[in-house]
């Protein structure tokens, strides 16, 4: 149920393999052994005490001090049928028997002379193997104090024992050096050995139980499952999870859809990572100058291995036809291809022809791109040549200037998406643009400070330049000029990455701060400190992760884009911000984290609300939907579409007994016919009193507001305004005082540019109702008159914009660019 974890003097134990359940705090040093023992788990520190911890009270039921001169404990173990007794081994070689819950010890084992590294429980009970630091292996029964059999490995100290319980009698043991030696039991001899197991010191060893599968791990960050169905008794890898035995030292996304990182490690290996599941993780191998010499004598003693890469670049197109990765290494003139499908090193070491029969020491490859066809490399040397190479047949096909391109070393090259320019950075301080093909130099231009490396998005054609002053620029390659510059970092720039839609330029620096420059209104807009400075950054083409690779870090951590998925404030960062430090991500979840400081700007965002008018000056119009306004002078047409051609009649119900005629011959009463006609003339009595529109506008005479009757024609219906508007007329029940009230709120909302398009419609529907009543009023003739000077201002103005938008769009449409 519980996975028990020390780290330092603390001891954690973990459910479910993320969540911490209990701590354990008592220990004055560093934990180095562990033993959970039924309800309880005891721990042993480099001080020599020993605690047995209840485990769910989390309270200490024993502790045990022992002296270090006479028995320093190094070796731990429960024998199994034991009841409440541990044994334990120590530096001095002897062994001791205690029994935990009376506290006493019950036997005093004598030893072999050397250190006690690790003891393990035989399949056979009350037999225990002992490991010694000397490298023998002593297989001993501890109920009669006699040794069964004794086994000597020439590889050091026994690092770990395991025992196979699936019916063969074999007992495998681990050493410092990585090989693994299985011992035959019942014929006491060496059955096979598996050599470079791990590449360091097999740390741990566990056969499963009742299965031919052992699983080792060690310290070069690699854990294997291996197999033994095989003859000879010797193992294969079934599977494997590993990272990076050195911290990696340059990361970028593979791909397009962001689910694989390409990461390069000073242990010279190159190995993909997927941000999916780690069953995706693939290890490309070590590079190697001649990969059968390296195959023959193995890790160890390798001497074609190359150094550890410090440039790369993949693409994924072709990469299924030939090799889609190039890889400069550090201080060798060679760059080496790689086949991601393949998973291994590529076919062709590419180099210059000059340099094809001799290596020189002090010329090396320093900067590296490949176009995004897959078809060419362009590789930059420290002597300030610039090579093209042929990515499908590793041949040279040119270089740039006539003999060097740049008097300095390159700090950076970079091919844009078309295959049309090459940019290339030295570090004496010049961008050179270069057409591609010609290889002929287009552009020069001189930069302030010398270039410590460049990055290309290659979408939007900006170029970013990180400067040796500590400084970054931002270069548009179409026009060729410095657009941004930003400063703020106090420590040489690792890395840059800009987001996939080239906004953000994101940066991590020695300062251990990662920022982010959104480039638009070029502005720092996210800054945090971290505890090791971040050595290499990449953005994911998807936009989601953020990926970064630490100091001394072996592992590669992932940042989640915030603004996906929730509301995140862009504002710039003031100038006197003090970043704060933030844990690297694990997959712990977070707990008790005060996230109010990050949510003061959403509070302030959500609170925002757009004003109903940006500018006076601005023409607005109503966010009323079309149906309200735009038919207002079409409604009669509508009506008589919609009248029905005759009213509904009402079916009649027959009787239950049908009248007859008195008579001889019976025969029915004929149905007489209603005549049930409603007079259609209404009563003018009903429109004597007057609307609430009529009140508000007589009401705005006096006090000149008009904000109350236009929010109760905005809140109507069409048929209603048109109601509302024809009882403006005094045969209507109205008044002149009233029209000349409603004039006057339509100059109102033509002078405030407001509800623009609800001043034309409801005006256009008034002058079609009311236009012989106007014509025989002077003063509604000189209100009219008023409206009349003002639309016209206010559409001139708006004629001659959308004009001029037209014509622009119209040129643009047929002129030839």
């Amino acid at each position: 149920m519980l996975i028990f974890a020390s780290y330092d003097n603390i001891l954690h134990a973990f459910a479910r393999n993320k969540e911490v359940v209990h701590t354990y705090e008592g220990h004055k040093a560093k934990i180095h052994l562990l033993q959970p023992f039924g309800d309880h788990v005891i721990s042993v520190d480099v001080d020599n005490v020993l605690i047995v911890w209840n485990i769910q009270s989390e309270e200490e039921y024993l502790q045990i001090d022992f002296d270090k001169a006479t028995f320093a404990v190094s070796a731990l173990l429960h024998p199994s049928t034991y009841l409440n007794k541990i044994l334990l081994g120590s530096e001095q070689g002897t062994l001791q028997l205690w029994n935990i819950r009376s506290n006493k010890l019950l036997y005093s084992f004598p030893g072999w002379g050397f250190a006690v590294t690790t003891l393990e429980q035989a399949p056979a009970v009350d037999v225990v193997a002992v490991g010694l630091v000397s490298g023998h292996i002593i297989v001993h029964n501890i109920k009669f104090d006699e040794t069964l059999m004794k086994f000597q490995q020439d590889w050091g100290p026994i690092t770990a024992i395991s025992f196979r319980t699936d019916g063969h009698p074999v007992m495998a043991a681990g050493s410092p050096v990585g090989h693994i030696a299985l011992w035959d039991l019942e014929e006491k001899r060496l059955m096979c050995q598996m050599q470079d197991a791990h590449s360091t010191a097999i740390a741990g060893m566990t056969f499963v139980p009742g299965e031919p599968l052992l699983i080792t791990n060690g310290a070069d960050n690699a854990l294997r499952v291996w197999i033994f169905d095989g003859p000879g008794g010797t193992g294969r890898v079934l599977r494997s999870r590993m990272g990076h035995s050195a911290p990696p030292t340059k990361i970028r996304y593979h791909g397009q859809n962001g689910e694989q990182i390409l990461s390069a490690g000073q242990d010279g290996t190159l190995q993909s990572f997927s941000t999916v599941h780690e069953k995706f993780n693939k290890s490309l191998g070590r590079g190697s100058i001649n990969k059968k010499k390296s195959k023959k004598k193995g890790l160890k003693l390798d001497t074609m291995a190359l150094p550890p890469i410090t440039a790369f670049a993949s693409e994924v197109a072709h990469q299924s036809d030939w090799d889609g990765i190039v890889a400069c290494h550090q201080g060798y003139i060679t760059c080496t291809t790689w086949n991601y499908q393949k998973t291994s090193m590529g076919a062709h070491k590419l180099r210059p022809e000059e340099f094809s029969k001799h290596k020189p020491i002090d010329i090396y490859a320093t900067a590296v791109d490949i176009t995004s066809c897959g078809n060419f490399a362009v590789i930059g040397m420290s002597t300030g040549q610039v090579d093209v190479y042929n990515m499908q047949s590793g041949i040279h096909r040119g270089h740039y200037g006539k003999e060097t391109a740049h008097e300095g070393a390159i700090r950076g090259v970079a091919v844009d998406g078309l295959n049309q320019l090459v940019i290339t950075a030295g570090s004496e301080g010049l961008i050179k643009f270069w057409k591609f093909k010609m290889k002929d130099l287009v552009y020069s231009t001189e930069l302030s400070s010398s270039p410590s490396g460049i990055l290309l998005h290659r979408d939007s054609g900006i170029l970013g330049i990180a400067f040796d002053d500590f400084t970054i620029s931002v270069l548009d390659i179409e026009t060729r000029k410095i657009v941004r510059t930003f400063s703020g970092h106090h420590g040489r720039i690792n890395d840059m990455t800009f987001s996939p839609d080239g906004r953000w330029l994101i940066t991590s620096s020695m300062d251990c701060s990662i920022k982010t420059w959104d480039l638009p209104s070029g502005c720092l807009i996210d800054c945090f400190l971290v505890d090791s400075a971040a050595v290499s950054l990449t953005m994911s083409p998807t936009g989601d992760f953020l990926a970064s690779a630490h100091v001394d870090d072996l592992g590669i951590y992932l940042w989640s884009n915030r603004s996906l998925y929730s509301l995140v404030s862009l504002r710039p960062l003031p100038a006197d911000y003090e970043p704060s430090l933030v844990t690297l991500p694990s997959t712990c979840p977070m707990q008790d984290v005060d996230v109010s400081g990050d949510e003061e700007p959403c509070d302030e965002m959500i609170e925002y609300v757009s004003p109903e008018q940006l500018g006076e000056q601005l023409v607005t119009l109503s966010l009323l939907p079309e149906s309200r306004w735009k038919n207002l002078l079409n409604l009669d047409i509508i009506k008589k579409k919609n009248k029905p051609r005759e009213p509904p009649k009402v079916p009649k119900s027959a009787p239950f007994f049908i009248p007859t005629l008195p008579g001889l011959i019976p025969r029915y009463i004929p149905p007489e016919e209603e005549n049930d006609t409603q007079s259609k003339v209404v009563n003018l009595g009903m429109l004597a009193q007057k609307s609430d529109f009529c009140i508000h506008l007589e009401e705005a005479l006096s006090t000149n507001e008009y904000k109350a009757p236009l929010d109760l024609l905005k809140s109507l219906g069409p048929s209603n305004i048109e109601v509302e508007l024809r009882g403006l007329a005094p045969e209507g029940g109205g008044s002149m005082e009233v029209m000349l009230s409603f004039m006057r709120m339509i100059g109102m909302m033509l002078n405030k540019k407001h509800n623009f398009e609800l001043a034309q419609a409801y005006l256009a529907l008034f002058l079609k109702l009311h236009l012989k009543i106007l014509s025989s009023e002077p003063k509604l003739l000189e209100e009219i008159s008023k409206l009349s000077m003002q639309l016209e201002e206010t559409w001139v103005h708006l004629r001659g914009l959308f004009n001029q938008s037209l014509c622009v769009l119209t040129y643009m449409k047929s002129a030839l660019l």
